[in-house]
């Protein structure tokens, strides 16, 4: 099966469609699949939810998206770098599910593993865990969460060969292998393709089995999010 495509465009063209969840990677603007987020908005699709880390900044990353208003939800653990997400969620637009983060990357690897809910410690007493189950283990008390499954995951990868073996840079890795394990549909964006056998087995971060669509970007404009510098 070839999982190479020609465009960003060509790789959502027959998956994405309205009204879908897809979990999307990243941490900020580190690592982020920009040029398939692009891509989606320009797809005209509407009616999503999103599930990732965070929603972007203004006119980057998931900000794209909520600026033309195809996000009606987000399950996020941080978003506070988007004054439009700001606006329409005090505006009653837009939808949020706010969880921990720790919480969130579990929730996304348990989705990928089958695992339908799980028991944890985070939230217990707060509004996390409102209306959900909670039960007492060795005298503790742990808040039952559900996992997460996603229509389409949108991953970045720094290096991918022909089969999806995907090989991640450093901290850009975060939030990526979980969702692509809890995509139905997973598409990987990377900077580098090459041949299938040419990446050492003990060398892949997350193996092919969870990609079927690849775009090749050799040369993103991977955008800092806040930039600090030494005062002079």
């Amino acid at each position: 099966m070839n999982k190479v495509y020609a465009s960003a465009k060509e790789a959502l063209a027959d998956v994405v469609a309205d009204g879908q969840t897809l979990a999307v990677g990243g941490f900020g603007l580190c690592g982020i699949p920009e040029a398939l987020i692009a891509a989606l908005r320009d797809s005209g699709v509407k009616g999503l939810t999103c599930i990732s880390n965070n929603a972007g900044v203004d006119g980057f990353g998931l900000g794209l998206l909520l600026e033309t208003r195809q996000i009606k939800k987000m399950i996020s653990s941080y978003v506070g770098e988007n004054k439009e997400f700001e606006r329409q969620y005090l505006a009653g637009e837009l939808e949020l599910e706010f969880t921990p983060q720790g919480t969130l990357a579990e929730k996304l690897r348990a989705g990928g593993a089958g695992i339908p809910a799980f028991f944890t410690k985070t939230g217990v007493g707060t509004v996390v865990a409102e209306g959900k189950e909670t039960r007492e283990f060795d005298g503790d008390t742990y808040v039952m969460e559900r996992s997460l499954r996603a229509d389409v995951a949108l991953v970045k990868a720094a290096k991918a060969d022909r089969a999806g073996n995907l090989v991640f840079n450093r901290t850009a890795r975060n939030f990526n292998p979980v969702a692509a394990m809890a995509g139905k549909v997973t598409i990987v964006e990377v900077e580098e393709l090459v041949e299938t056998g040419s990446i050492d087995p003990d060398d892949v971060h997350l193996p092919g089995i969870f990609v079927q669509r690849i775009v090749l970007n050799a040369h993103p404009e991977k955008r800092i999010e806040q930039r600090t510098v030494r005062a002079k």
